[in-house]
């Protein structure tokens, strides 16, 4: 998602209707939010493989979509860097971390962990851009939100918990990954968001593929048949359709309103872990996750309001 956020409004384009916005951040995010119930849905495969089916399979999509508007697939002279990195870390990595991670907690708590990726872009953001300081409203909204995560992961560290420490661990490895790509996504100049959308699909496929081979090699892929539904679920419409639309959207509203997708999703990914997983949420949950979101949402628009005067 975040490799998007870089773009900007085009000038001279209609501006949107409120339908348009809301029907569009209600879509992407519900898209977007249902890829970690699909990871569940995908039975017990290696995570290396399960991240090389959704990244080739993501790949495939959105070079597909580029072939139809006869626009070249091939990456340009400086684009190698770009796809490559964004493949890493917007890509196979949280993919297999994620994977993982799922075996091991529920699909609502990683969920909610993944949404503080907002809160170590603050902190970082805060480090190494001089115009990204964190005011005293914005140090408040990342204390807030590091609250929240503290209520939602803090029983990890007590014996007999019943909370499983790695997973934990490893979820917040995928929002530092995922948080490490949008502060590259910002030094990116002369990029275009849907070519890095596209390389970073392509190298993460690619990349994960070879891994698969390396560490489990090709029996691993022995079941993929037996998921293909589940896998072609997440690689076109939770990982591909999401990005265009997602392009579409920050195109006609800028990344501003756009990026109001990250708090809808958590939202999304629980109700679906309910319907669908069984999955009960108890207080905790709700509780850290209400705070982590309040956190997050405090920082962004803190800024946002900063920005605009």
């Amino acid at each position: 998602m975040s490799s998007q956020q870089a773009a900007e409004a085009v000038p001279g384009v209609p501006a949107p209707t409120a339908a348009f916005v809301i029907s569009n951040l209600l879509i992407c995010s519900l898209l977007w939010g249902s890829a970690l119930v699909l990871v569940k849905l995908s039975g017990n495969l290696n995570p290396f493989v399960l991240a090389a089916m959704r990244g080739l399979i993501g790949a495939a999509t959105l070079a597909l979509w580029f072939i139809l508007q006869g626009k070249s697939i091939l990456p340009r002279r400086h684009e190698w860097r770009i796809w490559a990195v964004l493949g890493t870390l917007n890509g196979w990595l949280p993919n297999v971390l994620v994977a993982y991670a799922l075996t091991r907690i529920p699909t609502a708590p990683a969920a909610m962990i993944q949404a503080s990726s907002p809160l170590i872009v603050a902190l970082m953001s805060h480090w190494l851009f001089a115009d990204e300081r964190l005011t005293r409203q914005r140090l408040m909204g990342v204390l807030v939100g590091f609250l929240g995560m503290g209520i939602l992961i803090g029983p990890a560290a007590l014996p007999d918990s019943g909370i499983d420490a790695i997973g934990v661990l490893v979820m917040v490895a995928v929002a530092c990954s995922y948080a490490t790509a949008n502060i590259y996504v910002r030094s990116v100049r002369q990029a275009e968001p849907a070519r890095m959308a596209l390389g970073q699909q392509i190298c993460s496929g690619f990349a994960a593929t070879v891994l698969a081979l390396a560490f489990v090699g090709p029996s691993a892929f022995a079941a993929v048949p037996a998921h293909w539904g589940p896998l072609i679920a997440l690689g076109a419409l939770s990982t591909a359709l999401p990005i265009l639309l997602f392009m579409h959207l920050i195109r006609r509203t800028g990344p501003t309103r756009a990026s109001m997708v990250g708090y809808l999703g958590p939202f999304w990914t629980t109700v679906m872990a309910v319907l669908f997983l069984n999955e009960s949420i108890g207080p905790r949950e709700l509780t850290g996750g209400a705070v982590v979101l309040a956190g997050v949402a405090l920082v962004s628009f803190t800024g946002r309001l900063r920005r605009a005067r």
